[in-house]
């Protein structure tokens, strides 16, 4: 067995989501996993396994129990696996619990495909509020609160500016019920006032998995690419988000939509990983 701690998504090699990943796999059942991810102490940890199915087949753990899909996990697995000369620039693909899936090998980055995205239930202001200690103001953007899925389902909640999302003060177990309530992984809070060189700076919640805050969301960016291109009055295919800011972790997560009939058909979330020293 090979335990690697891989940053992912990170912004000119610095900052990005730590992971793990594990290799050698093969006699490992659901405690061992879990046990493995608990000691290692980050949000999630990939599993990597054979597959009769795909090239690989990948399981994903937080360290309360393991979940369909993990974004900046897949990106650091796929990104060491490169590293490590066991695959090639190219196409392959992983099974996940959330079907299989394309990974788009590159020298320098990786991208994931994630599923057609599902439009789900709006929230109130009202609702959200009280997952929150601090009064959130009232949003002046023509956008709803909304669960929205790539393969996860979150809930979108769009931020007036920088200063509105910065000042969020989560009410963590407030949260937690209102997740299980909806079956989400979380909230992604997002605003598109910024003056960095992105379309949105996000800050994502998910305490119903033990993560207070994240500071690389692969799959609900993909999921907020999706959202912007609906919402949007000038909506795109090429998308780049950030997050991590106040963990002091500033993360790229690049997400590219493919549409046909300006229906969104593939969604593909990508970025770059570094190895973390020992």
């Amino acid at each position: 067995m090979e335990i690697y701690q891989i940053n992912a998504f990170t912004k000119n090699g610095q900052g990005g989501n730590p992971a793990g990943v594990v290799l050698g796999t093969k006699t490992l059942d659901r405690n061992a996993m879990l046990e493995i991810t608990r000691k290692l102490g980050y949000s999630e940890t990939a599993f990597v396994f054979d597959s009769s199915l795909a090239d690989y087949k990948v399981r994903f753990f937080t360290t309360v129990e393991e979940i369909d899909l993990c974004g900046h996990a897949t990106i650091a697995t796929f990104n060491l696996l490169r590293d490590l000369d066991y695959i090639q620039s190219g196409l392959i693909t992983q099974e996940t619990r959330a079907g299989i899936l394309e990974i788009v090998i590159k020298d320098d980055y990786v991208l994931m495909q994630q599923n057609k995205p599902i439009f789900s239930e709006k929230l109130t202001h009202d609702e959200i509020q009280n997952a929150f200690e601090n009064t959130l103001p009232g949003s002046k953007l023509n956008k709803p609160i909304q669960i929205v899925s790539t393969g996860i389902r979150e809930i979108f909640l769009p931020m007036n500016d920088i200063q509105a999302l910065n000042e969020l003060q989560p009410n963590y177990e407030i949260m937690t019920s209102l997740s299980e309530k909806y079956e989400v992984a979380g909230l992604h809070a997002f605003t598109e006032n910024t003056s960095e060189n992105c379309d949105a700076i996000c800050r994502n919640f998910a305490p119903r998995y033990g993560i207070k805050e994240e500071a690389a969301t692969g799959t609900a960016n993909g999921a907020l690419a999706c959202y912007l291109n609906k919402y949007s009055e000038d909506p795109k295919q090429n998308y780049k988000f950030e997050q991590g800011y106040m963990l002091e972790r500033p993360s790229e997560i690049m997400v590219k939509l493919k549409l046909k009939e300006n229906q969104v058909q593939n969604v593909y979330v990508g970025g770059s990983a570094v190895q973390i020293d020992s």
